[in-house]
């Protein structure tokens, strides 16, 4: 869940929830709502904060790996950054983000089935 990856990355970078909150600028009391899975909803602007200072990307906030894995902390390069602060800035919500990266799945397998459909009437 995302309460538990943010708490793993907070523990890898070896910061207190009161430096995470600190450094992030948010609300101590709503990180470790958000760590026990108490609040289950934040915001981008939130998750773009706590993204930065622990130096992920929203991808991984989001979907994460399984609890068998490492976390695979990845820095956000200054171009991705600026765009997600700018969608976010815009008025881009979170659930509009899962949406648009669904579609964007959606339409690499309508591409791939094409090029399957494709192969397969120039083998008949």
């Amino acid at each position: 869940m995302l309460g538990e990856r943010v708490k793993r990355l907070r523990k890898v970078k070896g910061y207190s929830l009161s430096e995470l909150s600190e450094l992030a600028g948010v609300s101590k009391s709503y990180l470790s709502y958000l760590e026990r899975n108490i609040q289950t909803n934040p915001s981008l602007q939130f998750l773009n904060k706590i993204a930065v200072t622990l130096e992920t990307d929203l991808d991984f906030l989001l979907n994460g790996e399984s609890d068998n894995d490492k976390p695979d902390v990845q820095v956000l390069d200054e171009e991705w950054r600026r765009l997600v602060q700018r969608a976010i800035a815009e008025g881009l919500s979170k659930e509009d983000f899962i949406h648009f990266k669904e579609y964007m799945e959606f339409q690499k397998w309508q591409g791939a089935k094409k090029t399957v459909i494709k192969k397969e009437e120039e083998e008949a």
